[in-house]
């Protein structure tokens, strides 16, 4: 196996080549421009690792990660648009850059473009692969709606919570994974343990983006800090937080969260400190490390050496260490 930064790099090389010079450019250009900001291109980086772990070729996973990547961009684009988000990896959003009506129909181009990847494989794994991504990019939307309606109502659960994170976005950490060993043509029980090792450490992954959506530095995380406070969205910050509140502060939070202020500065200022008040930025961090390690437990399951169960627990430290 390679480091993570010759992974990162193959990908970054494979994606200065990939040729989206068509017409129309108005549908073209935004999609070379959202792939261009790159950003930590996670998922296809565990794609290539994923398929050397079962010795595969990372070569021979590139045309999977790539639809991975696109997938996760296509997803990015339209969940800018549903968010009036005005950043991206700290550049304009492309509803922003372009308009609304691009945003859409580009993003409609890269899901197709994503199923094309899959075509250079053979019938097997091209069957495994598509039937894979297609329960997958289904998943995704179903968290996309569930985060969508927890917006409106009062009574989320932290299960409902967790159900809707794994399907927004730990079930694409799991299939990348999974994705590559498939292209490893590894064993059944090998491919199901990655891909358990990916959904555990896409969850805790999310549960720190969400933790660094409020307490991440704005010089480096690439996205606005506060961004989930100003929609009112019911992380597990906040919703540890109503656990954990004396009923005036529990008053206090669902008032902040039924609000959108011109300037919400002191919004975000304020629900910040209840969570620090109440534990919940404490507990949440406490859950961050229970799901990196339930991925690591996982490890344990593959019929691999040692040297690449750690490995992998490497990358997943270093992954779960981030402040950005």
């Amino acid at each position: 196996m390679r480091a993570v930064s010759d992974y990162q790099d193959i990908i970054s090389s494979h994606f200065k080549t990939l040729i989206l010079q068509k017409e129309p450019t108005n549908l073209y250009e935004p999609i070379r421009y959202i792939l261009s900001l790159g950003g930590k291109r996670l998922r296809p980086v565990l794609t290539l690792m994923a398929a050397e772990v079962f010795d595969g070729n990372c070569q021979e996973a590139l045309a999977a990660a790539t639809a991975v990547e696109v997938f996760h961009n296509f997803s990015l684009i339209h969940d800018d648009i549903m968010d009036a988000a005005p950043l991206r990896r700290g550049h304009e959003t492309v509803h922003e850059k372009w308009n609304v009506n691009t945003g859409i129909l580009s993003g409609d181009a890269m899901l197709i473009l994503a199923y094309q990847y899959f075509e250079s494989y053979e019938p097997s794994v091209f069957r495994e692969l598509a039937k894979l991504f297609s329960k997958t990019a289904l998943e995704v939307c179903e968290g996309q709606q569930y985060d969508v309606d927890f917006e409106t109502r009062d009574d989320v659960t932290i299960p409902e919570y967790l159900k809707m994170i794994e399907y927004k976005t730990a079930v694409l950490v799991g299939a990348a994974m999974k994705m590559g060993a498939i292209v490893a043509q590894t064993s059944e029980e090998n491919a199901n343990s990655i891909y358990d090792f990916g959904l555990n450490l896409g969850i805790a992954f999310q549960l720190q983006d969400d933790y660094l959506d409020a307490f991440g530095n704005p010089e480096t995380f690439g996205k606005q800090v506060g961004g989930d406070i100003i929609e009112n969205k019911k992380t597990y910050l906040y919703l540890k937080a109503m656990e954990f509140a004396t009923n005036d502060v529990k008053e206090q939070l669902l008032h902040l969260f039924s609000i959108q202020p011109n300037d919400n500065t002191d919004k975000i200022a304020s629900v910040k400190e209840i969570f620090n008040q109440t534990g919940a930025s404490e507990a949440t961090r406490q859950t961050i490390e229970e799901y990196t390690f339930k991925a690591f437990t996982m490890l344990e399951k593959m019929n691999i050496s040692q040297d690449k169960k750690d490995i992998l627990k490497a990358f997943g430290d270093k992954l779960m260490s981030r402040n950005v």
